[in-house]
């Protein structure tokens, strides 16, 4: 299961990266107060998780990627006609997909409450609750139904890594470390959970430990430009400027027009302000 990458073909999910992985300001600088306004934009998986069977659903379905107005006015109706929990998160996934990500995320967590279906399909669907109301900015409503996920399902990694990402964001980094520590027992060659426990290593001082995932990832991937936009960081911290330089710069050609890159860039761009240039 895929839960974190969710919703319908085509639609973007944006994430509130506050402590996370994707913007880290250089020590007392001012910028470090804009760390939430960052986002990030995942890919979604060709189809969403599965709670119902039929035609309508997929109908419904199909459309939220190209036509989510279509697909909510479908939902509408289907619900008024008792569509069941199939019309429900389809509606729910449209108001997502329209940008009313916090009434998509209530639709999401009620369904996932209420709904009769598997454990597996009402975790996907808390997932989905998860995503959703981080794009609002609710991160407490979000750490919660990440939890609800994980009762269900708790040695699914996409879903341990969701709730370590409302964790970091809450700046509960210790809570992070554990939930990723359990995830990289169950996937150790997951380099974006290493990168985000480096993260999270680093905002608890435990900067070696915080290398090492680092170092690690990138093994895995050398042109891992998050574990570059963090390892930067962690050599600036240690005085070198010259290697966190290279490793932002790296960012800035490996993935130009990303978030991450621009990150890199506000990185660069503080480093060159600040003493010695």
């Amino acid at each position: 299961m895929n839960s974190r990458l969710l919703i319908a073909s085509g639609l973007a999910l944006l994430l509130a990266a506050a402590g996370g992985v994707v913007w880290f300001a250089l020590p007392d600088a001012a910028a470090e107060s804009d760390a939430g306004e960052a986002d990030a934009t995942l890919p979604v998986p060709p189809v969403p998780p599965r709670i119902a069977t039929g035609a309508d659903y997929e109908n419904c379905l199909s459309m939220l990627g190209t036509d989510p107005a279509g697909a909510a006015g479908f939902a509408e109706a289907w619900v008024a006609n008792g569509g069941g929990d199939g019309a429900a998160h389809c509606l729910a996934l449209s108001k997502v997909a329209l940008g009313e990500a916090a009434s998509g995320a209530e639709m999401l967590q009620a369904l996932a409450t209420s709904g009769r279906g598997a454990a597996a399909a009402r975790a996907a669907v808390f997932g989905q609750a998860t995503q959703a109301w981080m794009m609002a900015g609710e991160t407490a409503n979000a750490y919660a139904t990440a939890t609800l996920a994980l009762a269900l399902l708790p040695d699914d990694p996409d879903l341990l890594l969701d709730r370590a990402q409302t964790e970091t964001t809450l700046d509960r980094h210790a809570a992070a470390v554990e939930d990723l520590g359990h995830l990289l027992a169950i996937d150790p060659r997951r380099g974006e959970a290493l990168v985000l426990r480096a993260t999270a290593l680093r905002h608890l001082n435990k900067l070696d430990l915080a290398r090492a995932d680092i170092d690690h990832a990138l093994t895995l991937d050398p042109d891992n430009a998050e574990a570059l936009l963090e390892r930067g960081i962690e050599r600036q911290r240690r005085g070198d400027r010259k290697g966190a330089r290279e490793d932002w710069q790296r960012v800035v050609e490996l993935a130009p027009d990303s978030a991450t890159a621009d990150l890199a860039q506000q990185n660069l761009a503080l480093l060159e302000a600040g003493p010695g240039g």
